[in-house]
């Protein structure tokens, strides 16, 4: 650990004195997990091939998909290995928000990994019962919530973009509904959205970036005061985690483009999702989440729709649900698709990132 064991030499060698700030760190994270997540691609590419963990597509999906059977998948598991061996060289285990974050990160990982594994094992789509999933996810997110406010970590204030000062205060019970509804959607929005070969990865990073900057920007008292922006103490540390799951998913990216070599799995999204949940709180940002994260609010609102529209109507609104898919049956091709939504994602990062200046 780089901070806890350079840092303290510091006294006697000001070399060591770069470990200081969270800007290095949040760099040499990012560089390392990019490293680790491409060098050990291949190599954890060829082990869960050997081991048979193909992904199974289901019947009712596009049929142009159904050549990815087979495709390795749990590529979520190199992700998060590769931002926590740089999380553990650089980050700061002192800071609450940060040990928040990984609280949720490891829990949704833990979901995800079972629901993954019961897939490839019993050869089925179903994995973990939505009930399951939906339960360890709310239970995750209370527990992590009500520590928050026990901790005085966060308020319960609600703040909103554009605006200097929180609209309403929701109080204990009030913030632990709310924020737990924000970190399970997170979760969920960015599992519906991994459906095409690196769909999900761009809008992951685009919300990365956008979060690096929140968070330290809340993190630092002086910038947060400038810009009417909620200081959170020991927020700044969250930029680390922020960069190396960021490097490690560029790093996935490497293998996951179109044809993807490998899918991110149950494993990948909903511990991805959840951390851009759990941050989304930590900074007061939750519905700048509804922003910078507009890609993933598409597709999950895509699929409420069509369910809704289904059940009262009996019609479908879209060809297919999540919306990726209806534009694909409108014939666009996939790397048509993924790309357009990534540029999506980076003029929703531009509008979000506004709202921190024009406030």
């Amino acid at each position: 650990m780089f901070y806890h064991f350079f840092y303290p030499l510091s006294e006697s060698f000001a070399l060591f004195n770069v470990f200081k700030y969270i800007t290095t760190r949040s760099a040499i994270a990012f560089c390392i997990s990019v490293i680790v997540s491409i060098f050990f691609g291949k190599t954890f590419i060829s082990f869960i091939k050997k081991k048979q963990f193909g992904q199974l597509i289901r019947n009712e999906g596009p049929e142009s998909h159904k050549k990815k059977s087979g495709t390795p998948t749990m590529g979520g598991v190199l992700i998060i290995i590769s931002a926590f061996s740089a999380i553990l060289l650089c980050g700061n285990f002192l800071s609450k928000p940060v040990l928040a974050a990984i609280f949720v990160i490891l829990s949704y990982f833990g979901l995800g990994f079972l629901d993954d594994y019961l897939k490839v094992a019993k050869k089925n789509t179903k994995g973990v019962s939505a009930k399951g999933k939906l339960a360890w996810q709310f239970l995750t997110s209370i527990l992590v919530s009500s520590w928050l406010v026990n901790n005085q970590v966060v308020t319960t204030e609600l703040y909103l973009p554009f605006l200097k000062y929180p609209v309403l205060d929701l109080g204990f019970v009030g913030f632990i509904i709310f924020s737990s509804i924000v970190i399970v959607g997170s979760s969920n929005a960015v599992n519906l959205t991994d459906g095409l070969d690196g769909l999900a990865v761009g809008p992951i990073v685009t919300s990365l970036v956008t979060l690096t900057i929140v968070c330290y920007i809340s993190g630092n008292i002086e910038i947060s005061d400038y810009l009417f922006v909620p200081y959170v103490q020991g927020l700044g540390e969250v930029t680390i985690l922020c960069t190396a799951l960021m490097g490690a998913s560029l790093g996935f990216l490497w293998f996951n483009s179109y044809p993807a070599e490998i899918f991110m799995g149950d494993v990948g999204s909903l511990s991805l999702g959840g951390a851009l949940g759990i941050m989304a709180v930590l900074s007061k940002s939750e519905f700048l989440l509804l922003i910078f994260g507009g890609i993933f609010v598409l597709e999950a609102l895509s699929v409420m729709i069509q369910v809704f529209s289904f059940k009262t109507r009996g019609k479908r609104v879209f060809k297919m649900a999540p919306i990726h898919h209806h534009f694909e049956l409108k014939g666009w091709q996939e790397p048509k698709v993924i790309v357009r939504f990534w540029i999506l994602s980076l003029i929703f990062m531009v509008l979000a990132l506004m709202s921190l200046k024009l406030r």
